[in-house]
């Protein structure tokens, strides 16, 4: 299992956007930019069930996670690990990446539903 160190931590703690990348069913690869959040050593980030990434995920588990410096762009972390998923019926984990990366509270379109994918790592690469 991979771990974050201090160095790599700090640039998901900040307000840097990450790509997270899952696997399309042909095999092909599919990236999002999400916002994203540290637990203890796994990545957090939220999205609605149905859409691409959540039906990727739930089908094969592995992800990457990008995160690069927004202060210099050749400085970046790259987390390849397994996804699992939980629901987040009151949507808490949005409303605080929402806060991070925008100051301003999350307003949930209606009828979604939020879930918080967590990756573990399994290998983490600093560059920079």
């Amino acid at each position: 299992m991979g771990e974050l160190s201090a160095g790599a931590r700090k640039y998901f703690d900040a307000a840097n956007y990450a790509t997270v990348t899952s696997i399309n069913p042909d095999g092909g690869p599919q990236s999002t930019v999400v916002w994203v959040r540290t637990d203890g050593d796994d990545i957090l980030f939220s999205t609605v069930k149905g859409r691409r990434k959540h039906r990727n995920f739930a089908r094969d588990p592995r992800a990457s996670i990008l995160i690069i410096d927004s202060d210099n762009p050749y400085v970046y972390v790259e987390v390849r690990g397994n996804v699992t998923m939980e629901d987040d019926p009151t949507g808490s984990l949005i409303q605080e990446l929402s806060r991070k990366y925008s100051g301003q509270d999350w307003k949930e379109p209606e009828g979604n539903e939020r879930v918080i994918v967590r990756v573990t790592p399994e290998k983490v690469t600093l560059r920079g």
